[in-house]
Formats: structure tokens, sequence, C-alpha cells
């Protein structure tokens, strides 16, 4: 079979990137409805907060019978590194104003800064046809395959009897550890995960969660300064 050509690499990659996060947008729909909420306000959150990892984070709290508050504060935590994706993506998106930068901001995901950061760091072109391609391709397919779970979910009942619950963590978790390079980073993410499994059974849902991210935070302040700039 011919290979279809987007007319370069990083719109290639930005479209790869793109079906396949897309596709888990499944997961979330028919999760977010098992946990209670409508598909009105499932559409919603994938239209407006738009971060996957938070949004699994907020109905997961909801669904385990959390308080509200303790669903967006666990949600709020895993998406403010958003805010320093845009750190990063600045000196490639600038100058930037009005309607545009609103979009930006939106799409300043996981995914698009990965393809835009994964582009020659002279080529700030492609890197802009990274950002863009994903965050929006991610944006359309996501909030699409939201809407397919969602009535599914409402249709088919549990999720969990099709390994739609475990779908997506466990690719967040294939993505994230080939990225904790450093073996201090593996050991950080390793008690994190074991202070909030031990946490689980004994707080309130979305505690457990915080706690974790407090021992991530701990870490960092207290890591010794690197000798050499840290590679994008």
């Amino acid at each position: 079979m011919a290979r279809v050509s987007l007319g370069s690499p990083a719109r290639e990659q930005a479209v790869s990137v793109s079906i396949a996060t897309g596709a888990y947008g499944v997961s979330f729909g028919a999760l977010s409805v098992a946990a209670g909420l409508d598909v009105w306000q499932t559409m919603a959150l994938s239209l407006l907060l738009f971060t996957g990892g938070s949004q699994f984070a907020f109905i997961g709290v909801i669904g385990a019978g959390g308080s509200p508050i303790a669903a967006v504060l666990t949600s709020t935590f895993l998406g403010i590194r958003n805010g320093f994706y845009g750190v990063a993506l600045a000196p490639v998106l600038r100058p930037m104003r009005g309607p545009r930068k609103a979009w930006a901001s939106q799409v300043t995901i996981d995914e698009s800064t990965a393809v835009a950061l994964a582009q020659p760091h002279e080529d700030v072109v492609a890197r802009r046809q990274g950002f863009w391609w994903a965050g929006v391709g991610v944006f359309v397919f996501w909030n699409a395959f939201t809407v397919f779970g969602a009535l599914l979910g409402s249709a088919l009942g549990d999720p969990g009897r099709y390994g739609l619950d475990a779908a997506a963590a466990a690719a967040f978790l294939a993505l994230l550890w080939p990225r904790l390079g450093p073996h201090r980073a593996k050991v950080v993410a390793a008690v994190a995960a074991t202070v909030a499994l031990a946490l689980t059974p004994v707080l309130p849902a979305g505690i457990p969660i915080l706690a974790a991210a407090v021992v991530a935070i701990v870490a960092g302040w207290s890591a010794p300064p690197a000798s050499e700039g840290v590679p994008e």
C-alpha cells in the first residue's frame, strides 16, 4: 500500500499521535458516564477542560464518591503542567495575540508539546506545524471519541466489563515510564505510587493522589542542582 504523505515529517507525526491519542477518548466517555455524569457534561469536560489526565482524575474521584473539591484539586494539580509547557513553547509560537493566542493555550497539551519539541531546534516552521497539527488533531479526535464513548457507555453499562476502565491507565503508564529517564525520577515515581496505594483504603477519594503529588514536589525541591542544562 502506498504511504500517504502530508508534506512534512512534523505533520505526519502529529496526525499519527492525534489518532492514537484521540482513540482513548472512548475510555473517557464511557468512564465519565459510569461515574454519574451525563453525555452533555462529559462532552463539556472534553471541550473545555481538554487535558486527558486531569479529566480522568476528575471523574475518578467523582466515581469513587469523593467530594467535588477533591476532584477539582486533583484535576488542577495534574493540569498545572500545561502552564510549564507554555514556557517551553513561547519561543516557537511568538508573536501571537487575540483569539489565536487563546486557541493556542487550549491546545497546549502533552502531545502538541512533544511533537513540536521533537522537531529540529532550528526549524521553527516545523515546530509550529507539529504543535498546531497535533494540538488541533487531538482536540478533534478526542472530542469525537468522547461522544462515541459516552453513548457507548450509556448503552452497554459497566465499562469494566470491556476493559475500558484499564485501557486509559495502561496507555498513560506506557507513555510515562519511558520518559522517566534518570534513575531518581523512576524512584520518585515509584515512591509516589506506593504512597497513593497505601493511602487509598484509609483516605477519601482524591486525597491519595494529592499526597503523591506532594511526594514529587518535595523530591523536586530537594534535588541537587543540575550541572548541565536540561535537554528539551
